[in-house]
């Protein structure tokens, strides 16, 4: 199914009004919002890692109230079952049968803050719900529904009492962004409405959850043109063969970065894909997926740089607009 440009600019709006929205409780943020609400839309989930305060939770709820659906919040400490996270099966004695009941991670938006707390048997209760979207207790699958998204939390300067995400897990966020601190008329700003200690509160939800899932779906509809594709592919395997890494970008984060340019494309009113969308996503969409050498990482090599590097030697295809 053709994308046109009415329906182009119609998903054009409502996310600009879904941007806007969050953004009354992130101020000065706004390119770190668009990241976030495109991996919503396209039906990806979010990693959030920055240093404590800099309003990683925030940005979670508002965009968890943002959306006219269910939500629900999970601590993870170092005591956290799995159980706790996907739910428990309870024999009912006056019904004389087993009884499902859901965990905190059937809603529509899951927070899971401080996720790098809990345990990676705990961690490993996330991999099959952010895959397939269902999880599987006692031998029985249980969907959890559509939408459906985690947006994790961690900082990385706090190391006692955190467990390392596996890489079997970092693979199934779509984004991995940071928020960083505001500038200092941001800051200003957040400092005059001080009194207000949870400005995602006032976040009023403004689409249903209905509407995500048709969004996604219109956005799973976009061109993207072979060239394109081509040079999508040829970044990836450039950071499989890069000198400084010990693990590239896998065949999943490659299916992601295509998704996401897919909305990318349409948020900003077009129709088709371009370069310049795979490279504005590349970094957040693949970085977290490369594992660096530990002798390159000593040297103070990145991920990021190794992407940003295979970006820059790459010559994108030429293209016009349609």
């Amino acid at each position: 199914m053709t994308v046109t440009q009415e329906q182009a600019d119609w998903f054009h709006d409502a996310f600009t009004r879904l941007v806007g929205n969050v953004d009354r409780a992130i101020l000065g943020k706004r390119d770190v919002i668009r990241l976030v609400v495109t991996a919503m839309l396209t039906e990806g989930h979010v990693l959030l890692e920055d240093v404590p305060g800099t309003g990683k939770t925030q940005l979670a709820k508002a965009l968890a109230n943002t959306l006219d659906g269910s939500n629900s919040r999970i601590q993870f400490t170092p005591d956290l079952l799995p159980s706790d996270v996907t739910g428990v099966t309870i024999y009912d004695q006056h019904q004389g049968a087993f009884e499902f009941h859901r965990g905190p991670i059937f809603a529509s938006v899951v927070l899971a803050d401080e996720i790098n707390r809990a345990s990676p048997k705990t961690q490993s209760a996330l991999l099959e719900v952010m895959e397939e979207g269902r999880v599987t207790v006692d031998g029985v699958a249980h969907d959890v529904g559509s939408p459906f998204m985690v947006i994790a939390t961690q900082n990385p300067v706090e190391q006692a009492g955190t467990y390392t995400l596996p890489e079997a897990q970092l693979d199934r966020f779509l984004v991995k962004t940071s928020l960083g601190y505001p500038d200092h008329d941001t800051a200003l700003a957040l400092l005059v409405d001080s009194s207000n200690r949870s400005r995602s509160a006032g976040v009023a939800p403004i689409i249903a959850a209905e509407s995500i899932t048709a969004m996604a779906q219109l956005a799973a509809d976009v061109h993207v043109d072979p060239s394109v594709l081509d040079y999508l592919n040829r970044i990836v395997a450039a950071t499989r063969e890069h000198p400084d890494t010990t693990l590239g970008v896998s065949m999943r984060g490659a299916l992601a970065l295509a998704r996401a340019v897919k909305t990318w494309a349409i948020s900003q009113g077009r129709t088709y894909a371009t370069p310049d969308d795979v490279r504005e996503l590349a970094e957040p969409v693949l970085a977290h997926r490369v594992i660096v050498d530990p002798e390159s990482a000593f040297r103070g090599v990145t991920a990021a740089q190794v992407v940003g590097g295979c970006v820059a030697e790459i010559d994108p295809p030429a293209y016009r607009a349609a």
